[in-house]
């Protein structure tokens, strides 16, 4: 990983690191194995980790630069079932309120965004392999579990992304937005 960032530094410099990596487990404390557990921490928190460690000096000489992470909802609020996944994104969010503090003085922002849940591809095979037949009766249910009552969609995220990277967000660090259509603190 390091070579490959020595590589991309030596032709560009770079102004944006978003992390968006992630895998899930469905289990609680009792019913995780601690190999899928530190397979989801190795991924979703390790693996943003060694991409910080990457760039950070990179940005510090250049002149600062903006660090996006993607949490998630479950990191603050946690999930039913989603033990090593809720860890690891919660992680994430300290993460990023660490690098926040300790890169501001040089010029380096760092947020996160915490979705809810969002349409894509995962949403739609995960149904199709785990409820074949009744799609649409789970994508619904699961829809419905959203105050707002439905999923996110993928462009909604990005929006905010966008914005968080530009320059018009040059006032905003350490902070973690939610995009969960109500989740974290309307869900009942």
């Amino acid at each position: 990983m390091v070579t490959t960032f020595a590589e991309i530094f030596e032709r560009n410099r770079v102004h944006i690191l978003m992390n968006n990596a992630g895998i899930s487990h469905i289990g609680n404390a009792e019913n995780t194995p601690e190999a899928d557990f530190d397979r989801v921490l190795r991924v979703n928190v390790k693996g943003f980790y060694n991409c910080v460690y990457a760039c950070v000096g990179h940005m510090k000489s250049s002149g600062g630069g903006v660090i996006l992470n993607m949490a998630s909802v479950a990191g603050s609020t946690g999930l039913a079932d989603r033990f090593a996944y809720s860890t690891s994104k919660g992680a994430v969010i300290a993460m990023t309120y660490s690098v926040a503090r300790d890169y501001l003085p040089f010029n380096i922002r760092c947020n996160c965004i915490s979705p809810g849940r969002v349409h894509t591809p995962f949403v739609d095979g995960y149904l199709r392999k785990h409820y074949p037949g009744r799609e649409q009766e789970m994508y619904d249910k699961l829809a419905k579990t959203q105050p707002i009552g439905r999923m996110a969609e993928p462009e909604e995220v990005a929006s905010l992304a966008v914005f968080l990277c530009s320059d018009s967000s040059a006032y905003i660090t350490g902070s973690d937005y939610l995009v969960d259509g109500g989740f974290a603190h309307l869900h009942g």
